[in-house]
């Protein structure tokens, strides 16, 4: 009797492994597809981001300051020559991007990288400011965004090695070409994590703005604040799925490592008051990197706002920093 009742017992504790293991893979699968399937965000009544911390008054200048840089941006663009670019990613994906020449004799570039959620319009206010100071720009539609392909988002970490074709694609344009690598958000992940690979003498500096640690980092600390779930096991076995399906795995998606590999100078900014991104994630970034550097943190900014809460001070910042590097 006690015999039977043993393997009652082993039967049914292995159907409740055998459930709660079914249960986080769906759930696993889930958290992939909610938060890195292409256009899986558009249809969903979720906002990934806290709410913002800044006064209406704040949010309504920081908004008088985006019509005034859209404006700029529109004349830029109308003052310029832009044309259609492509490149074929190492995975098979065609990925599109608009080159735009301020000056023709101009060997000063801009190649951008917009956040989560965006498009190469997204990052055109910003890219203006480069355009002003004879800049030519590169801007890509990330993969899985835009007109680019791709099932998945890169969060960066795939990114990185589609920045090093478009790198390469400003450099068949002009070989001497001195390029500033910027991002913003997940767009400031992305130029971290580039710049840990091996970049040619061209690329004189990278601006990161409001970027993560890592994509373990930020999807923790999403995990916690959308559905308040602790990353063990949950995130863990997302992060398997994901390596199975995207092709990489959060804590490999690592910002924070690149940056030790950096041999270029950077500049990392961060808005004070960023509540999605952590603004404690800058310090640990700024730390980590071994190469010339800078750090601007902009009091009271939020995420992503930085550069239309204190725009003369951003810019300011930013070209008094590349500055340093550019010739000419």
């Amino acid at each position: 009797m006690k015999t039977r009742t043993k393997k009652i017992i082993i039967i049914a504790a292995a159907a409740l492994i055998v459930l709660i293991l079914a249960a986080l893979v769906v759930t696993g699968n889930m958290l992939v597809n909610f938060a890195l399937a292409r256009g899986a965000m558009d249809n969903q009544d979720v906002d990934v981001m806290p709410e913002s911390t800044l006064s209406a008054a704040e949010q309504q200048s920081i908004q008088e300051s985006w019509q005034i840089q859209i404006a700029q941006a529109e004349k830029w663009l109308e003052a310029s020559k832009v044309e259609p670019v492509q490149i074929i990613s190492d995975d098979g994906l065609r990925l599109c991007a608009s080159m735009i020449i301020t000056d023709e004799n101009s060997h000063k570039w801009l190649i951008a990288a917009h956040g989560y959620g965006g498009n190469r319009m997204q990052l055109m206010p910003m890219a203006s400011h480069y355009g002003l100071r004879g800049y030519n720009a590169l801007m890509p539609d990330l993969r899985a965004y835009g007109e680019s392909e791709g099932k998945y988002i890169g969060m960066g970490w795939l990114d990185r090695k589609d920045m090093l074709l478009w790198i390469e694609l400003v450099l068949q344009k002009d070989p001497q070409a001195q390029i500033v690598l910027h991002g913003i958000s997940m767009g400031g992940a992305t130029v971290m994590m580039t710049a840990g690979e091996k970049l040619p003498e061209n690329v004189k500096a990278i601006v990161e703005d409001c970027g993560y640690t890592s994509v373990w980092d930020i999807f923790k600390d999403e995990l916690k604040y959308l559905f308040k779930l602790p990353a063990f096991p949950v995130l863990n076995v997302s992060s398997g799925i994901s390596d199975l399906r995207v092709g990489y795995n959060f804590k490999e998606a690592s910002a924070i490592r690149q940056v030790k590999k950096a041999q270029v100078p950077i500049m990392f900014i961060h808005g004070s008051e960023d509540n999605f991104v952590r603004t404690s994630m800058v310090y640990e970034l700024y730390d980590a990197c071994p190469t010339e550097k800078e750090l601007l943190i902009v009091e009271g900014a939020g995420h992503g706002n930085s550069h239309g809460y204190k725009t003369e001070e951003y810019f300011t910042a930013v070209f008094a920093f590349l500055d340093k590097y550019m010739e000419g």
